[in-house]
């Protein structure tokens, strides 16, 4: 895979550069899940002193020949290399460090993440968080988690009422994402808990498969409905039985209870 050649020559240009103080790799090839469609990811953390001599776009090149380098919406440096196979690269400073210790988790060994550590202050901060995320488990977390399913659900059913039939769907991939971690939690099947869709054909039932891909609010209303009761009688907790009726009447679901 072209994947593990470029991985190669991003550590190689990290050992090799001084402004570098530290970087990590991160992601399915850190956690040794990578394939032929993963990206590569790699967090740099340069010397404050030496961060404005840094081109992201010129340092991406040096990797691969890159097509295209843009800066996404979450400020991270996306390089397509052929392929196309994307590569994140996240261009901070070593002041930057302290907030790795604010990650849900980090997914993957200390030991295949380091790449670079000059000074000794990366590899604590990494060995400090948990390796996987937490899990909501208490009443409440389960609540949370169902009301925001319920809560973009509602969206979408209202602003299709409307006729903006692209808002519902923008409204409904995020009740679709609920969706899905409701699903996990019911069926025990948390491993990729961040990205509920991750591997989800292999992980999950065939019902949520189905319900999730239909698109339709009243096939997630149906499947969420029932993960929701699931929850409520493993975890604890009251069922809003106003709501729920109400939900049936805009789907058009009928409650077999």
């Amino acid at each position: 895979m072209i994947q593990h050649e470029l991985i190669a020559r991003a550590r190689e240009l990290c050992e090799g550069d001084d402004r570098l103080g530290a970087a990590l790799m991160y992601g399915s090839f850190a956690a040794g899940e990578g394939d032929a469609h993963s990206d590569v990811e790699f967090w740099l953390f340069f010397r404050p002193d030496r961060h404005a001599e840094v081109d992201p776009a010129a340092w991406c090149a040096r990797v691969a020949p890159a097509r295209l380098v843009v800066r996404n919406e979450f400020g991270t440096h996306v390089a397509f290399f052929p392929g196309p196979v994307r590569g994140e690269f996240h261009f901070a400073t070593t002041a930057d460090i302290a907030s790795v210790a604010h990650w849900p988790h980090r997914g993957a060994p200390v030991d295949r993440m380091l790449v670079v550590d000059r000074d000794g202050l990366l590899a604590p901060v990494l060995a400090a968080l948990p390796q996987r995320p937490a899990i909501p488990r208490a009443p409440d977390e389960i609540a949370e988690l169902c009301g925001r399913f319920a809560n973009w659900l509602v969206l979408a059913l209202h602003v299709t009422a409307r006729g903006e039939r692209l808002r519902a769907q923008d409204a409904l991939a995020h009740a679709a994402r609920h969706l899905l971690w409701m699903a996990r939690l019911a069926e025990h099947s948390t491993a990729h808990w961040l990205t509920p869709s991750r591997a989800a054909e292999a992980e999950l039932p065939a019902r949520t498969l189905r319900a999730v891909a239909s698109g339709d609010p009243a096939a997630y209303w149906r499947e969420g409905r029932d993960r929701w009761r699931a929850l409520l009688a493993e975890h604890g907790g009251t069922e809003p039985a106003v709501l729920f009726a109400e939900l049936d009447a805009l789907t058009g679901v009928t409650d077999p209870q």
